[in-house]
């Protein structure tokens, strides 16, 4: 089953797509492909392989709970969306490409947002100095919008699949976050409150003096 859906944008969606197939060559396809593997399957994978298997050793396990449901399963999502709108692709075959399955919503750009916007969720909180802070949330940023520059620059995709596919992921991301709050929550109650009681009884008795005896 099918979903009709209007698209306002169907004239600048074709009116890009066939400006950048129209300009495509050898050399800035290569360029765009480099560009559209930080959001390939395989390297997600890849990321969320080694980034699980570090949060399986230090035994964060909300953490690795909302990272599987942030990113694998905001994808799965994705793959639905993609079979109940149906929207074919602008260009199915030619010289540089060579695409198929549906349009809407890009995969590649859905899921770099989902993995960068995830693991940038989980390194904020660490970063207490704020270029650190601003250069993380700039290269997540750079990375997601390199990603959906290339699915449209390649004629993967139009620009709605794309920017539709940042705001699904934005909105799954959230929605992930304030799911997950009790479970974090919980965590926190269990395991910083007794560090935080047991500095205190130590200056409590640090600061007790043994009792001396009067002259007599």
């Amino acid at each position: 089953m099918a979903l009709a859906v209007a698209n306002p944008l169907a004239g600048p969606d074709h009116d890009v797509a066939g400006w950048f197939h129209a300009h495509l060559t050898r050399t800035f396809v290569s360029v765009l492909r480099a560009f559209t593997e930080f959001g390939s399957g395989e390297w997600i994978g890849a990321v969320l392989f080694f980034v699980a298997l570090y949060f399986v050793w230090r035994k964060w396990w909300p953490s690795l709970v909302t990272l599987i449901v942030a990113v694998p399963g905001g994808m799965l999502l994705n793959e639905w969306v993609k079979v109940l709108v149906h929207r074919q692709r602008r260009f199915i075959d030619g010289p540089f490409v060579d695409w198929s399955g549906y349009s809407f919503a890009s995969g590649h750009t859905i899921g770099a947002t989902l993995l960068y916007g995830q693991l940038l969720l989980l390194v904020l909180p660490a970063l207490k100095a704020r270029h650190w802070r601003l250069l993380s949330i700039f290269s997540a940023i750079s990375l997601v919008g390199l990603v959906g520059f290339s699915r449209i620059a390649l004629g993967a995709h139009f620009l709605t699949d794309v920017l539709a596919a940042i705001f699904f992921g934005i909105m799954w991301l959230a929605f992930c976050l304030f799911a997950t709050k009790p479970m974090r929550a919980r965590t926190i109650s269990t395991t910083v409150l007794p560090l935080i009681s047991e500095p205190a009884l130590v200056r409590v008795q640090s600061a007790e003096k043994p009792a001396q005896s009067l002259p007599r």
